[in-house]
């Protein structure tokens, strides 16, 4: 039934009743002190939160909804960051509404193609914290992506519904420790513990970690002890509507192209 229910919507085109862009927030790599990535986070036209938009996706608009917003993110990606950068782009996406994993992303594919981004700069996180209907069937998702030389990364690690059960099945290239996990990291010695068992297993199944809502100095520090590397969270910058926030201490990004 949900797998009819989208290809039906795909083949109607059928448009959503409400509007919505993107904010974007970096990514920063610690080694080089550069911006890895810039994730693309859901904001109303005027900058209303995300939970004001994703209320009003429905069970029959979210395959459209999910559609939507991996081609805003990345038309907003080609006129935004520089086409001679590295820098890569990060999309969560519901896997509940994905129907069929190559059919799926082919409005990506041709929104990179049209916008000149390549898709190999493309991330695409899927959060433990949204109940697959179909354990396997998000399997193979995360094995299509990776085959079509997307990233792929487990968000909010550590804060929904079996971790490292879904760490497991599907072993996807990076995973980003919940924010909840990290919050005093530095003075909680249950919580660093956490996190360096995390840490741990991670490296044991080649799967980068990144932490993602790091606010203080303490944490930061706490991080770098424990090899983390990739992190994002307002203590470097905060998400900006459709523009890339500068970031403090980094270096920055070639210069944005003319939109």
């Amino acid at each position: 039934m949900m797998k009819d229910i989208g290809c039906r919507a795909c083949r109607a085109g059928t448009k959503l009743d409400f509007e919505f862009t993107m904010a974007f927030q970096p990514i920063l790599d610690l080694t080089d002190r550069s911006v890895w990535a810039y994730e693309a986070l859901v904001r109303g036209p005027n900058g209303e939160p995300a939970g004001t938009i994703l209320d009003r996706v429905t069970e029959e608009t979210r395959y459209q909804f999910d559609q939507a917003a991996r081609v805003k993110a990345i038309e907003l990606a080609g006129r935004l960051f520089a086409r001679d950068s590295g820098t890569r782009l990060s999309i969560n996406f519901m896997p509940n509404a994905v129907y069929e994993p190559n059919a799926c992303i082919r409005a990506s594919l041709e929104a990179a193609r049209r916008v000149d981004f390549a898709h190999r700069r493309i991330m695409f996180e899927f959060t433990e914290q949204e109940r697959f209907h179909d354990t396997a069937h998000v399997k193979r998702i995360v094995a299509a992506y990776r085959k079509q030389g997307f990233l792929t990364a487990l968000d909010d690690f550590g804060a929904g519904f079996a971790g490292l059960s879904l760490l497991a099945n599907f072993r996807p290239d990076l995973i980003k420790i919940d924010m909840d996990l990290l919050r005093g990291l530095d003075t909680d010695a249950g919580r660093h513990a956490i996190v360096s068992g995390v840490v741990a297993i991670a490296r044991a199944l080649d799967v980068t970690v990144l932490a993602e809502g790091v606010e203080t100095a303490g944490e930061l520090d706490a991080l770098r002890d424990l090899g983390i590397t990739l992190v994002q969270g307002y203590h470097f910058a905060k998400p900006l509507l459709e523009a890339l926030p500068p970031v403090v201490g980094f270096a920055p990004m070639a210069a944005a192209r003319a939109a």
